[in-house]
């Protein structure tokens, strides 16, 4: 049954690409190949801490380790108004499809890595706002880790969105001991995966506009207000 799913959801992914990616085939290429992978934590220094840090987990199947769909519209409209490092959750996440079915909806192995960036961030720039957010898997990335950091590093972080919540109906629509207040999630009325299936429906592609607008504009109020 378990495998039945998996190829369900491969196929319902596969299928449903061409709504997600509404761009030309070329400008989509152009987008992978700059904006797939971001590192701009791991490699800034201490001495020379940014207005804001953005970390982002990408969906299943995407490139790079920002991705090349909500990460970088985000990151994009962060950077017009803001000195920001932009770092994405790769290494031991891979955005594979099978861990979607695991408890929590990744792996621990994931959630390690995004609180390994978390706890970097805290300690390179520990007055510096830190934002992040997830597509679909990756946000089961960021609530798995956020809520298991300490107090302090939880603190720093101002703002969160997440778009396709996978945990959204597990968690009643929030991420475990992180304010309310300072998350936003966009789940689209017929996004399955909102609703505690992991059914690919054509909503779970659908969150360019918000990931262009109100979801950067919250983060931008988030770090202006910190």
């Amino acid at each position: 049954m378990k495998f039945f799913a998996i190829t369900l959801l491969a196929a319902a992914l596969t299928s449903a690409l061409p709504v997600e990616f509404e761009s030309n085939v070329a400008e989509v290429s152009i987008r992978q190949t700059i904006y797939d992978t971001r590192n701009d934590l791991v490699l800034g220094s201490s001495s020379n801490c940014p207005q804001a840090i953005f970390i982002f987990a990408r969906a299943s199947s995407e490139t790079g380790n920002i991705g090349i769909t909500a990460g970088p519209n985000v990151a994009g409209q962060l950077a017009r108004s803001l000195n920001v490092w932009v770092q994405g959750v790769g290494g031991p996440y891979t955005a594979d499809l099978p861990s979607n079915f695991l408890p929590g909806g990744t792996s621990i192995l994931a959630i390690n890595e995004a609180k390994r960036l978390f706890t970097m961030a805290h300690t390179k720039c520990p007055n510096t706002p830190i934002v992040a957010g997830g597509y679909s898997q990756g946000t089961a990335v960021m609530s798995g880790s956020i809520s298991g950091l300490s107090s302090t590093i939880r603190n720093q972080i101002k703002g969160v969105v997440l778009f396709g919540y996978t945990q959204n109906a597990q968690n009643n629509g929030g991420i475990p001991s992180f304010p309310s207040n300072k998350l936003r999630v966009y789940c689209g009325i017929t996004d399955a995966v909102c609703y505690g299936t992991l059914f690919i429906l054509p909503d779970h592609f659908s969150y360019t506009d918000e990931s262009l607008g109100v979801a950067p504009a919250f983060l931008k109020q988030q770090i202006a207000s910190a």
